[in-house]
C-alpha cells in the first residue's frame, strides 16, 4: 500500500466570516454554540477518496489586519486555499478581490483557490435582516461572478450550522489538488464534481479541544 500523500489545505478570509466555525464543523460535524478560538488549531486527518489515501492538514489564519505580518507565514507549501467570504456581508465578499486575492498571488502564486461563501442559514433568515437593517445579502450570482473574476475552479456556499455543503467544500479542495482542472477555460459555470469520502481522525485535535489547550478567546460570531 502506497504512502498517503500530505495536502495543506489553508483556509484565508475576513475576519468574523466563519472560518473557524467552518473548520471545528468540518471536523467535528457540531457547531460551536459557546466559544471558539480566533484561530483553529493546526489538525491532520487522513480523506479517503476513491480508494486513495490522503493527509489533510488543515490550517487557519486570522484574517484582520493586525495579523497581516504573521499570516502569510502560514501559506508556505500550501496545496490549495479556501478563501471565505460572508454571504451577509458585502464587505468580506469585495475583499475578496481587493485584499485577499492580491495577497494570495503575491506570497503563493499559482495554488488553487476555493472560494467559498458561508453562513448560507443567514442568508435565508428574514428576520435576520430585520434584525439588521445594515447587512446585505450576497446571491449565488454574484459569487459565481466573483469565481470567474478571480478565477477560482470552484464557487460552493455553505452552512456551518447546518453543515450544509460543509463535506463538499473540502471535498472541491482534494480534487482540485488530485485532479487540476484543464488549462483550457469552458464556458459558464464551473462543475463541481463529487466524490465520495471518508473523514477519519488522526490525531488529537478534537481531544486538545476539549481538554482546553486551544485559546478560546472569542464567540463566534453573526
Amino acid at each position: 500500500m502506497s504512502a498517503s500523500r500530505f495536502m495543506k489545505c489553508v483556509t484565508v478570509g475576513d475576519g468574523a466570516v466563519g472560518k473557524t466555525c467552518l473548520l471545528i464543523s468540518y471536523t467535528s460535524n457540531t457547531f460551536p454554540t459557546d466559544y471558539v478560538p480566533t484561530v483553529f488549531d493546526n489538525f491532520s486527518a487522513n480523506v479517503v477518496v476513491n480508494g486513495s489515501t490522503v493527509n489533510l492538514g488543515l490550517w487557519d489564519t486570522a484574517g484582520q489586519e493586525d495579523y497581516n505580518r504573521l499570516r502569510p507565514l502560514s501559506y508556505r507549501g500550501a496545496d490549495v486555499f479556501i478563501l471565505a467570504f460572508s454571504l451577509i456581508s458585502k464587505a468580506s465578499y469585495e475583499n475578496v478581490s481587493k485584499k485577499w486575492i492580491p495577497e494570495l498571488k503575491h506570497y503563493a502564486p499559482g495554488v488553487p483557490i476555493i472560494l467559498v461563501g458561508t453562513k448560507l442559514d443567514l442568508r435565508d433568515d428574514k428576520q435576520f435582516f430585520i434584525d439588521h437593517p445594515g447587512a446585505v445579502p450576497i446571491t449565488t450570482a454574484q459569487g459565481e461572478e466573483l469565481r470567474k473574476l478571480i478565477g477560482a475552479p470552484s464557487y460552493i456556499e455553505c452552512s456551518a450550522k447546518t453543515q450544509q455543503n460543509v463535506k463538499g467544500v473540502f471535498d472541491a479542495a482534494i480534487r482540485v489538488v488530485l485532479q487540476p482542472p484543464k488549462q483550457k477555460k469552458k464556458k459558464g459555470k464551473a462543475a463541481v464534481h463529487s466524490y465520495d469520502s471518508e473523514f477519519v481522525d488522526t490525531r488529537g485535535g478534537l481531544d486538545e479541544m476539549a481538554n482546553g489547550k486551544v485559546d478560546w478567546t472569542t464567540g463566534c460570531p453573526v
